[in-house]
């Protein structure tokens, strides 16, 4: 399915999508573009951070141990548009690592504000996930 460009997306719902594609696809610069330059990037367990720099530092390392990254969206709503927008979903993240896939279920809220995500906080099990990352 070709998709529109991001200039073109109108609905935030879309653009958060596409973002999520970036990533799945190993677009990392691009999902990087689609992100405001002052984004709070909080993995709620886990840490926050503030700025596009702390968030590409913390994601670049942990998905160059990823092969392969699915994220399957299960359920989304969004409200607003592209100059002030919310976008909520529920997913299930899987990375595959040294030969094996580890999932993580997820609870996200994206803030579009002027174009670009300004604020991504994921909720998740972190003992889930440091457990499934141990028996790797």
């Amino acid at each position: 399915m070709a998709s529109a460009s991001i200039s073109t997306i109108t609905d935030p719902g879309e653009f958060v999508t596409r973002f999520i594609e970036n990533i799945e696809q190993s677009h990392f610069t691009a999902a990087m573009d689609m992100v405001s330059d002052d984004c709070e990037y909080d993995n709620v367990p886990i840490t926050k951070v503030f700025g596009k720099d702390a968030m590409i530092a913390i994601l670049s390392e942990f998905m160059a141990e990823a092969t392969k990254i699915e994220w399957l969206i299960h359920h989304q709503v969004s409200s607003g548009d592209m100059e002030h927008g919310v976008v909520m979903n529920e997913r299930t993240d899987s990375f595959e690592m040294d030969g094996r896939w580890i999932e993580l279920d997820i609870a996200g809220l994206f803030v579009v504000s002027e174009g670009k995500i300004a604020l991504w906080r994921d909720y998740f099990d972190r003992e889930s996930f440091t457990k499934a990352l141990a028996s790797k």
